[in-house]
């Protein structure tokens, strides 16, 4: 039954990963997620600003970043502006602001094809992961390991596992791309 918790965990872990991938996009709402990839070269070491800055949300589209080594202010607020993420901060001396601007119809839309290749993408990890299982299944069954009996059924556990990992990932991405054409 091993191979089965075996599946069951890097399905599990395809999923975490997609959600984790998911909170990075900008979706109208600040989220200080969306910092999670940006990194400050605090005195020679790539750290990432959460590690380095209390980071809030006082308002629905504004993250205010307090850095608690204010020497380090500029380097945090150059590190937002080669990054991806497309806002520009605002330095007043004391905490950087980012101000969310209202997303664009054609943003939303480009966004949610984002969420939906990543959605494919976390598929054909599952599917892939299936696959790696039903092999090994066979495998233990032509060493004599198992039944034939017992390699249909955990065949049909690996399928049913993999229905309820696509579903699951279908309802993640139909929730993130709600949040994002909500106006």
């Amino acid at each position: 039954m091993e191979i089965l918790d075996m599946a069951k965990e890097k399905m599990s872990k395809t999923i975490a990963n997609l959600t984790k991938e998911l909170s990075t996009l900008r979706a109208g709402r600040a989220n200080p997620a969306v910092l999670d990839k940006v990194l400050v070269d605090y005195y020679g070491t790539p750290t990432p600003i959460n590690q380095m800055a209390n980071i809030s949300v006082p308002e629905p589209r504004l993250l205010v970043i307090s850095v608690w080594d204010a020497s380090m202010l500029n380097a945090v607020e150059k590190a937002i502006q080669k990054s991806d993420i497309g806002i520009n901060p605002a330095n007043d001396g004391k905490v950087i602001r980012l101000v969310f601007p209202e997303l664009t119809e054609e943003r939303r839309k480009e966004l949610v094809k984002q969420v939906k290749k990543k959605g494919e993408e976390a598929k054909v990890a599952i599917r892939s992961i299936r696959r790696d299982a039903n092999e090994q299944v066979k495998k233990e069954r032509k060493e004599s390991l198992i039944t034939e009996d017992d390699q249909k059924a955990l065949e049909e556990d690996i399928q049913k596992l993999t229905d309820d990992k696509i579903k699951e990932i279908d309802n993640i991405i139909a929730e993130k791309e709600k949040e994002i054409m909500e106006v």
